[in-house]
């Protein structure tokens, strides 16, 4: 797991933008994975998981979900910016749901920032709005932004 969870702080490092404070330390993701109830997905160039013709050590995207009670969330999802745009995002994301549907969720569910270019990927993978926080998340020059929370599959 040490060289997953490289891979994954290393798509992290260039995935999330530091205004927004998103993205989250190795030491929460290492604890996220303690727990058990926490999975993750690494993505290939394909969107696949990656294999052993992959250069050493890259991943294109990777996903992070806790599973719970019939539902899971989505904790962080992210593509490296070099490999956007190529369909690993939507590919990550039906791995995802399909994983957590093995797992027994019947309902998927996430939140992001407003204004986060991933909505449309969400949208079209069928997670509708269902919540919103007001001001839940604060930049590092200062201004809040909403957090919105997206569920998809039963009691939509």
């Amino acid at each position: 797991m040490t060289d997953d969870l490289d891979r994954i702080m290393a798509v992290m490092r260039v995935a999330f933008d530091p205004e927004y404070g998103e993205a989250w330390n190795r030491r929460q993701v290492e604890d996220a994975l303690l727990i058990g109830n926490c999975h993750y997905l690494l993505a290939g160039i394909d969107g696949e998981a990656p294999t052993a013709e992959a250069p050493a050590g890259e991943v294109a995207g990777f996903a992070l979900s806790r599973h719970g009670f019939g539902e899971e969330e989505l904790l962080l999802f992210a593509v490296a910016p070099r490999y956007r745009r190529r369909g690993i995002g939507r590919r990550l994301l039906q791995r995802f749901a399909a994983g957590a549907q093995d797992r027994g969720a019947v309902r998927l569910l996430l939140e992001m920032r407003r204004g986060n270019d991933a909505e449309a990927l969400y949208l079209a993978h069928g997670f509708r709005p269902i919540g919103l926080r007001p001001h839940y998340y604060r930049t590092l020059s200062g201004p809040r932004i909403d957090a919105i929370t997206f569920a998809w599959g039963e009691e939509n």
